[in-house]
């Protein structure tokens, strides 16, 4: 699937084509700072009916919001330096125990989903508008 939005209102419609078709717990957002991996995210949650105010996990690094349909966990991997950083802060139990994980710049983790079903949104901002790849 792909989109292009050029005001925060089109999200709505990537978040209404994306919802049906999202059949893992593992989404993998890429893009470039500022593409609005975030902003996504906020809509998705919203949709998933969390009230739960969604922010950037950049510090934190994961995120933990309620939803209705279970827990949802916003990772940002962008500060990881190495596989090693990332099974400490317990990604396995996570994926585990998650109706959904969001990983923001997920490129440091990404080889050890191998053989599993995960999603993959691609978002490129053009500085006119974000380009979005989603499979």
């Amino acid at each position: 699937m792909q989109f292009n939005i050029e005001k925060i209102e089109d999200w709505q419609k990537v978040v209404d084509s994306i919802l049906p078709e999202l059949k893992h717990n593992i989404l993998l957002l890429k893009g470039n700072l500022g593409a609005g991996k975030t902003t996504f995210t906020q809509f998705l949650l919203k949709n998933l009916g969390s009230e739960d105010e969604v922010n950037s996990p950049t510090y934190s690094i994961v995120n933990e919001y309620n939803s209705q349909k279970g827990k949802i966990f916003h990772f940002d991997l962008y500060r990881l330096k190495n596989i090693d950083e990332v099974y400490d802060i317990g990604i396995e139990e996570y994926l585990d125990n998650s109706f959904l994980c969001i990983i923001e710049w997920p490129e440091v983790y990404e080889d050890e989903l191998y053989g599993l079903d995960y999603h993959s949104m691609n978002i490129n901002n053009t500085g006119q508008s974000r380009e979005i790849t989603f499979d």
